[in-house]
C-alpha cells in the first residue's frame, strides 16, 4: 500500500462520546481536499469504550488514500502517545490535532504553508492576534501562563506550544526522537527544540471552541505541569 501524503495524528482518551461523530465529520471536510492521508488515533490509557470505537473505524475505513489506524498506549499519557503516533506516521507531512477541535481549516491553511516552502513548522496558536480562544476564561488565561513561563524559563520566542501543529517529517523527526519528557509537555519540548534549533516556523491564528470538558480538572493538572516544566528546563538547558 502507497504511503499517504499527508497524517493526522489525534491523541485520545476516553473520547467514546465524540469519537466516532468526530473521524466521521472530519473525513467528511477533509474531502474537497483530494488529499492521501491516514488518521492516526493515539489512544493512551482509556477506560472506556474508545478503544473498541476506534478499532471500529479502522475496520471501517481500511483503504488506501483515507485510512484510519488506531494504536494503543496502555497509560494515560498524552505525550507519550502523540510522540508515538508521529513516529508511527508515514506521510510527508504531519498534522498533530485534538478529537475536539478536528479544524479541517486549519489543516488546508498549514499544507498550503509548508507546500510554498515559507516554513517547516506551522503552529495553530490561540493566543496570536486574531486567534479566537472560546474556552472559558480561566483556560485562556491559564494558556497564557504557561506560554509565559516558557518564554522566561527557556526563551521561547512564540506564543503557543499546545494545540494544532503540522510539519513536514522529514524536517523535524529528528526533533521528535530527541524530545525527552512525555506527558503534558512532549508538546512543548518538541515546539521549543525546533525554536532553538532554527527550524522554519510560523504561527497562525485559529479559532478554539470547547466542545466538552478537558478530561483532566485544571486545578489538577497545574503541580504536574509545573513539575514537568522542571524536567524540560533540565532536558533543555542542562542535557541539550
Amino acid at each position: 500500500m502507497a504511503d499517504p501524503r499527508i497524517s493526522i495524528v489525534i491523541p485520545i482518551y476516553n473520547e467514546q462520546a465524540i469519537l466516532h461523530a468526530a473521524v466521521v465529520d472530519l473525513r467528511e471536510r477533509l474531502k474537497p481536499f483530494g488529499w492521501t492521508y491516514e488518521i492516526v488515533l493515539a489512544e493512551n490509557g482509556s477506560k472506556d469504550q474508545t478503544v473498541a470505537i476506534g478499532e471500529e473505524l479502522a475496520a471501517k475505513y481500511d483503504r488506501e488514500g483515507s485510512q484510519v489506524k488506531i494504536m494503543s498506549l496502555g497509560e494515560p499519557n498524552y505525550g507519550k502517545a502523540l510522540k508515538q503516533g508521529i513516529l508511527l506516521a508515514r506521510g510527508e507531512i504531519v498534522i498533530c490535532d485534538e478529537i475536539d477541535l478536528c479544524d479541517a481549516d486549519f489543516h488546508r491553511r498549514a499544507v498550503d504553508i509548508l507546500d510554498t516552502g515559507e516554513a517547516d513548522l506551522v503552529i495553530g496558536s490561540k493566543l496570536v492576534e486574531g486567534a479566537e480562544d472560546d474556552r472559558p476564561m480561566l483556560r485562556h488565561v491559564a494558556s497564557q501562563a504557561y506560554s509565559t513561563m516558557l518564554r522566561i524559563v527557556l526563551g521561547f520566542r512564540g506564543t503557543d506550544t499546545h494545540g494544532l501543529k503540522a510539519f513536514r517529517r522529514s524536517a523535524l523527526i529528528d526533533t521528535v526522537r530527541a524530545c525527552l519528557v512525555d506527558k503534558d509537555v512532549f508538546a512543548s519540548e518538541f515546539v521549543i527544540r525546533a525554536d532553538r534549533s532554527g527550524v522554519m516556523t510560523r504561527e497562525i491564528p485559529v479559532r478554539v471552541i470547547e466542545k466538552r470538558p478537558p478530561s483532566i480538572n485544571l486545578f489538577k493538572r497545574v503541580p504536574n505541569v509545573l513539575k514537568n516544566v522542571a524536567k524540560l528546563t533540565y532536558a533543555i538547558r542542562i542535557r541539550g
